[in-house]
């Protein structure tokens, strides 16, 4: 999965489990080459990074509400109204992005079927609770 941004591709990186959303880029030593996307995350926090970075927040239809360029660490970013998905991704990438644009994801094969892999454990960890 990546952003086209310009000539830009910025690889990203989908955060789905519990391990995968608590890490995130932190602890990511060097300069960032990738970002990670949060589905249905509203609110984050750049706490243990080591690195600026670049906060992108859409809507669920990936519309952009939301851009927080050179973000530090140590912050928070707060609960915005009408928020679906958090995107982290290397500085300077939002420079060419407009609030009220729509973001273009392109999702590869492997991607959707990790996703499909991935909601198919949720339901079958469902039925195991119920029984």
């Amino acid at each position: 999965m990546y952003i086209k941004v310009k000539n830009r591709k910025v690889k990203l990186v989908e955060a789905n489990t519990f391990w995968e959303r608590l890490k995130g880029l932190k602890f990511v030593l060097g300069p960032l080459e990738y970002g990670v996307r949060f589905p249905n995350k509203r609110s984050s926090n750049t706490n243990f990074l080591f690195e600026r970075i670049d906060v992108i927040l859409t809507d669920k239809d990936e519309k952009i509400l939301y851009l927080i360029e050179n973000l530090g660490t140590e912050k928070k970013v707060r609960r915005k109204k009408d928020v679906c998905n958090t995107y982290f991704v290397p500085r300077e990438t939002v420079k060419d992005l407009k609030i009220g644009d729509k973001l273009d994801l392109v999702i590869e094969k492997e991607d959707e079927l990790r996703r499909k892999e991935l909601e198919m454990k949720k339901k079958n960890s469902k039925k195991d609770k119920k029984k």
